[in-house]
């Protein structure tokens, strides 16, 4: 039961299916606003409702799902922008205690930590950037609230980078939906595509990762050689 739950919860169509479109801000406010939602699949969800706003989706008892595009976009936005806030305000509250805790299934130390690299290069702006990078897009938001950002500034970046990763990446599912023939017959193949491009941010993010720990073991082992 639990395993077919969490199936559902992670594969954008039997969501939207599911649970219509409140099921779809529901997961969107928890990956940006709590910890445990880093796993959802917020990318391809926004695309997938582009998608049933320009073309519906059938279901597997023959009825056909449709959005409105002004109710998606308007609700995404909310659930995007209130969740973070939340999260930026658990972070508030809960102070550094909040990252402490040992590693679990739901909770990693590398996910703050590559968040942490964003605001060492990025600084506030990484509040922006973050929503168009999976996993460091959740924790992003506690971790401002953790520092003490300041809450306007943490707010306009919020609502810049939510309205950003929102529009943007919604509006490219309903235009796929409106240009592509029978588009509605080739969702598999376009949620496909838009999930590996979502996962680039991460394999450039491992790779980059990888090539930095040869680089400082390379730096260490010449340092290490060179006479004193």
């Amino acid at each position: 039961m639990h395993l077919l739950l969490a199936a559902s919860l992670l594969d954008p169509k039997s969501l939207a299916e599911s649970f219509g479109l409140l099921g779809i801000l529901a997961i969107i406010f928890a990956e940006t606003g709590l910890l445990i939602g880093f796993f959802l699949p917020g990318d391809s969800l926004l695309v997938l409702a582009g998608l049933i706003s320009a073309v519906g989706l059938k279901t597997g008892n023959g009825h056909v799902i449709h959005f409105n595009l002004a109710a998606v976009l308007i609700g995404l936005l909310v659930a995007a922008i209130v969740g973070a806030q939340c999260g930026y305000l658990i972070g508030r509250k809960a102070g550094p205690a909040l990252f402490k805790r040992p590693n679990s299934r739901l909770f990693k130390h590398e996910h703050v930590e590559k968040a942490q690299r964003y605001f060492d290069k990025y600084g506030a702006k990484t509040i922006v950037i973050a929503r168009f990078v999976p996993v460091v897009r959740t924790f992003a938001n506690p971790m401002a609230g953790v520092s003490d950002m300041e809450p306007r500034k943490f707010t306009t970046y919020n609502v810049i980078g939510g309205t950003l990763w929102v529009v943007g990446v919604t509006m490219i599912g309903y235009i796929l939906g409106k240009t592509i023939t029978n588009a509605q017959d080739h969702l598999p193949l376009i949620e496909g595509v838009i999930i590996a491009l979502s996962l680039l941010p991460v394999a450039y993010e491992v790779i980059r990762g990888r090539l930095n720990k040869h680089k400082r073991a390379a730096a260490d082992a010449e340092t290490a050689s060179s006479p004193s």
